[in-house]
């Protein structure tokens, strides 16, 4: 991301803002920041105690700037989250990582997938909205596709106005994959070869497999159930064996990869059958996180 994340120090804050705020003069200079331990408070005129002031620093702390900061960008320091190895991109990555996001309304309904060079943050839902074809036509251009008709239309206007606001229109890479390159970089450079511009997704077949925390899964070839275990993308509790992704398959016009509950699905099915889907989008870049851990019981809470 051109390490342009900008570096957030907590308990870091103008000492003037407190002089002036929150318990009168210190004597210090207005431009000067100081670790927060390293304050001598004096209550004799606040008649505060150093509990009370330590609170009223992290308040101030948290309203004055981790509220104005991106979410980008205070998510850029979680453990879960990795620089990516091919793009300029940050991925969640491992079995169970803290990526719950609550969204139109939907309390851990979506979980983050990457955070873009641009600040944008990229989100698929946790489970499976039902079972659809991904082209009626039985075509796998994605640019004519039913599915992407029915997630841009029917399902976008059902999203609540907030969740329509915080949604941007982003290009999507829907360039065809390659079942017999063990290359991701390849792979992925397959995926980016063709582009579309809409507001609502599927995750792509590389995306999945840069879900992992397992080194050893990292091609279509070397994909197998035993990556699974190392991949929160994956869920045998969905109760769809199949999910469609954006990717085609590069040698049949007539079939699109889809990844399975127990493998990497390599026999591909036709787009006109029935799968589950897991719509994806991206979130604005001025979207702020306002509350929240990302665990499932505690999912992040945003807001433009």
């Amino acid at each position: 991301m051109k390490e342009k994340i900008k570096k957030i120090i907590k308990n870091r804050i103008l000492i003037f803002i407190l002089g002036g705020i929150v318990f009168g003069t210190i004597g210090v200079s207005a431009a000067t920041y100081f670790e927060s331990n390293l304050v001598t408070y004096d209550n004799t005129e606040s008649g505060l105690s150093s509990t009370d002031v330590q609170g009223a620093i992290d308040e101030l702390y948290n309203f004055c700037i981790v509220s104005q900061t991106p979410a980008s960008e205070q998510l850029i320091d979680k453990g879960d989250l990795g620089k990516d190895a091919y793009e300029d991109r940050y991925f969640f990555k491992g079995k169970n990582p803290n990526n719950y996001i609550t969204f139109n309304g939907e309390s851990a309904g979506w979980r983050i997938l990457s955070i873009e060079s641009d600040g944008t943050i990229k989100i698929i839902k946790n489970k499976s909205i039902g079972e659809m074809a991904w082209n009626s036509s039985n075509t796998n251009n994605w640019t004519n596709a039913s599915l992407k008709t029915y997630l841009n239309g029917t399902y976008y206007n059902e999203l609540n106005t907030e969740a329509q606001n915080q949604i941007v229109t982003k290009d999507w890479s829907i360039g065809a994959a390659v079942w017999d390159n063990n290359n991701l970089e390849t792979q992925i450079n397959n995926e980016n070869s063709k582009k579309w511009s809409g507001k609502i997704g599927l995750h792509t077949a590389s995306e999945y497999i840069r879900a992992t925390s397992n080194s050893s899964c990292n091609s279509m070839q070397t994909y197998t159930y035993t990556c699974e275990n190392d991949n929160w993308i994956y869920s045998n509790t969905d109760n769809y064996d199949y999910l469609w992704t954006l990717t085609p398959q590069s040698n049949s016009i007539q079939v699109l990869i889809t990844y399975i509950y127990d493998s990497f699905g390599r026999s591909s099915p036709n787009s006109s059958n029935y799968m589950g889907i897991r719509p994806a989008l991206y979130l604005s870049s001025d979207i702020k996180i306002t509350g929240g851990d990302g665990s499932q019981s505690n999912p992040y809470q945003i807001s433009l």
